[in-house]
């Protein structure tokens, strides 16, 4: 598989890692609190057949700008350096796609700064806190894996972890989300791996307990695909629907033998609904 191409791009707010793939109209990817390299992602890899791809480091991930104040890791201030790269791009608009807490970027985003966007694509995401009210979700501690997935979460955070020690409890964290857990190797099969940030996993616990952002998903003007996961442990279906009923311009899509990585566990259904969006869209 090709690597991504790797720059490191100076903008008015720093600067910031970008690793870029693919061909077509520009489309931004990230995720709240993840660092990725040259080996891409999962996620941000569906799309590169139909797009030119802009794989972002955030501030205090990877070899982007570090944070000489905490609240400069919020989502909001986040919002802001996407911006400041979009235009370091020379782009005056372009596509969002963010899967979890990339999602809730994308909601935000949209909000924001829909005037930046030509479409959001927001999978198994939230636009508010998601644990408290919620025991389906495993980050709630009467889910029957909570206690597990913060050990593991936890044990993720520690910088002198081994490489292999790092990917044994990568995997099973992933497996807790998924539908069919036995399913791993052939789903996650390529040669990609990315770490985390702690810095700003740490800041993005804080900031969720007060993040909800619903009443305003009617400033959302730019054509939403919102697509979850049935069984989705993380951020659960309910708020997929709920952003859906908000955001004006929105295609719901649920997809019935997922957890929480649809564009792996129902890759082709995945692939036919963006690429059909994008059509309708035209």
């Amino acid at each position: 598989m090709k690597k991504w191409e790797r720059t490191l791009l100076h903008t008015s707010r720093g600067g910031f890692e970008v690793f870029f793939k693919g061909q077509g109209d520009p489309l931004c990817v990230t995720h709240h609190y993840s660092e990725f390299n040259e080996t891409g992602d999962y996620f941000a890899e569906t799309f590169t057949r139909t797009n030119q791809v802009f794989l972002i480091n955030l501030r205090e991930a990877g070899h982007s700008e570090k944070a000489n104040e905490s609240y400069q890791l919020s989502m909001l201030e986040t919002i802001f350096d996407l911006e400041a790269v979009r235009d370091a791009l020379g782009f005056r608009t372009w596509g969002f796609a963010g899967h979890s807490t990339g999602g809730m970027l994308g909601v935000l985003y949209g909000i924001q700064a829909p005037e930046s966007l030509e479409f959001t694509v927001i999978v198994g995401a939230a636009a508010r806190e998601y644990m408290t009210f919620s025991e389906d979700c495993i980050y709630n501690p009467a889910h029957n894996d909570f206690e597990r997935m913060q050990e593991l979460i936890e044990a993720l955070k520690q910088p002198d972890l081994s490489l292999d020690k790092r990917k044994e409890l990568s995997i099973e964290r992933t497996t807790l989300s998924l539908h069919m857990p036995e399913d791993y190797p052939e789903l996650f099969n390529l040669r990609i791996h990315k770490g985390m940030s702690t810095p700003r996993m740490n800041f993005f616990i804080r900031e969720l307990q007060v993040f909800d952002v619903t009443r305003k998903l009617g400033f959302i003007s730019v054509p939403s695909l919102i697509m979850c996961g049935r069984y989705d442990v993380q951020c659960p279906l309910k708020y997929s629907i709920e952003m859906a009923e908000g955001i004006p311009d929105s295609r719901l899509v649920i997809f019935e033998r997922s957890n929480h990585y649809p564009f792996l566990e129902e890759a082709g259904r995945f692939h036919d609904e963006y690429e059909s969006f994008l059509e309708r869209k035209k």
